[in-house]
């Protein structure tokens, strides 16, 4: 038993660690191959995929039952599905390094190549990095650098906006069944369908809007928001239930919306020499926020109800607010200052 527990542990760290790389890497790597002003569209249409992905893992977690003691590896093992087709795509099309990146190292030459190759003759890096490469570029850049004067805002405005989201959107998302049952909602996987079908709207609408305001307003009403609905569902519990459950939905929509910011903000914020491993430092975060939000809500919905696990998701929610009205910069070219 001690033997079998301990292989699982393992087995689940191996798996979250290559997620995490997976985050990093897949970001930045389609960042830096995408056209300026693509890039960030891009990024958001990925949340799309991503979140269709999440509904269809709490559909298999809701509705493959029947297996006794095998139930929870059955649904877990559906996880190798995506990754299997996901692994056989890329070794038939290997993923080449990304032309800025090798700019970025000083390798202009094998820059140019890898555009020829992958994208015609016509094609070659633009002239800012050519300008750019006349100087020396330091080969390695190390995470502390994101600690600097330089980057310490935007380290910790893209670390806590994405943990504190990650909070609530995890913690919910996965206990919502124990939840809904707290909130004395019937019919616990009708309510789940709900909420996640207004969870996918929300990213369609969020989708749309992207390109549409400014970053930073997106940022700072989308947590305000979410905060205050999910702060009324705390504080006013005895609402009834078709109310509460249209509320829940309302917040899962303008929740869901703020996850098109999830690749492209931190994306912005840090120029391409410390991209990847700022991009990575933020990530790392949002897995703090995440593993708190999974860990702490069935604690805090044992001890206080729903209406305690609403409430601290609100208190977090709103600092994130708070943090980002105080430092969140603006990063989206139509809206910046010039």
């Amino acid at each position: 038993m001690t033997a079998n527990f301990s292989l699982t542990f393992i087995l689940r760290i191996g798996i979250g660690l290559m997620i995490a790389v997976d985050y990093t890497v897949g970001n930045a790597l389609l960042t830096e191959w995408l056209p300026k002003g693509e890039d960030s569209k891009r990024q958001s249409h990925l949340l799309i995929y991503w979140t269709i992905g999440f509904i269809l893992s709490y559909l298999a977690g809701s509705f493959i039952t029947g297996f006794d003691s095998y139930t929870w590896q059955i649904i877990l093992a559906t996880s190798a599905v995506p990754a299997l087709v996901t692994a056989i795509f890329r070794s038939l099309f290997p993923l080449p390094a990304s032309p800025g990146w090798l700019a970025s190292k000083g390798k202009i030459k094998t820059a140019n190549k890898v555009i020829r190759k992958h994208m015609g003759r016509k094609w070659r890096l633009p002239a800012r990095f050519m300008k750019r490469n006349k100087k020396k570029t330091p080969r390695n850049i190390s995470w502390a650098i994101l600690f600097s004067k330089q980057y310490l805002r935007r380290t910790l405005v893209g670390g806590i906006f994405y943990a504190c989201q990650a909070f609530s959107f995890f913690g919910i998302s996965i206990f919502l069944p124990i939840l809904l049952q707290s909130m004395n909602i019937t019919s616990g996987n009708i309510s789940g369908i709900i909420y996640n079908g207004g969870m996918f709207i929300g990213v369609l609408i969020g989708t749309w809007i992207f390109n549409k305001v400014s970053r930073r307003f997106y940022l700072i009403s989308n947590f305000l928001i979410s905060g205050l609905l999910i702060g009324i569902l705390a504080i006013v519990p005895n609402l009834n239930s078709i109310l509460k459950l249209g509320i829940f939905t309302l917040f899962a929509i303008i929740l869901s919306a703020g996850l098109i910011l999830d690749y492209p903000y931190p994306t912005e914020l840090f120029d391409l020499k410390v991209r990847a491993t700022g991009v990575g430092t933020c990530i790392t975060i949002s897995r703090i926020g995440a593993a708190a939000g999974t860990f702490l809500l069935p604690v805090l919905t044992n001890v206080g109800g729903a209406s305690l696990a609403m409430l601290v998701c609100a208190i977090v929610l709103l600092f994130a607010f708070i943090v980002c009205l105080i430092w969140a910069p603006e990063t989206s070219p139509q809206f910046m200052k010039k």
